[in-house]
């Protein structure tokens, strides 16, 4: 997916985020929320000193900011390389919020560290 087109979510769709997200954070909202969305993305997830390895994250939509939202990610296309993790909604859009604002820097559509340790249950 090319994120330079999608389309933001209106004004009304992000002020119910606003109260979640801080700071410059904020601009990236709108096309977080319509990353969010769509319900799937596909990134490569950077591995130093190697190849990047390719993933598919699919997750459900959920209507209020504190609804659960459950994602999936497979590495590689490889069925025993399936992760999957329950978060908020609103910590979710704020993972998407990192991404996009990576993918601005660096032109890498990878989620940043503090999904992956969740999503692997590394504690901090």
């Amino acid at each position: 997916m090319a994120f330079e087109q999608l389309q933001p979510a209106t004004q009304q769709q992000a002020s119910v985020y606003l109260p979640y997200v801080q700071g410059s954070k904020r601009n990236f909202l709108p096309y977080a929320i319509a990353l969010y969305q769509k319900g799937a993305l596909e990134g490569q997830r950077k591995i130093e000193s190697s190849e990047n390895v390719p993933f598919v994250a699919s997750w459900n939509i959920a209507t209020l900011p504190s609804d659960l939202t459950r994602c999936r990610i497979q590495f590689d296309d490889d069925a025993e390389l399936s992760y999957e993790v329950m978060t908020a909604s609103f910590e979710f859009v704020n993972y998407l919020i990192e991404l996009l604002d990576n993918y601005k820097r660096h032109r890498s559509s990878d989620f940043s560290q503090g999904f992956y340790r969740k999503l692997l249950k590394i504690e901090e």
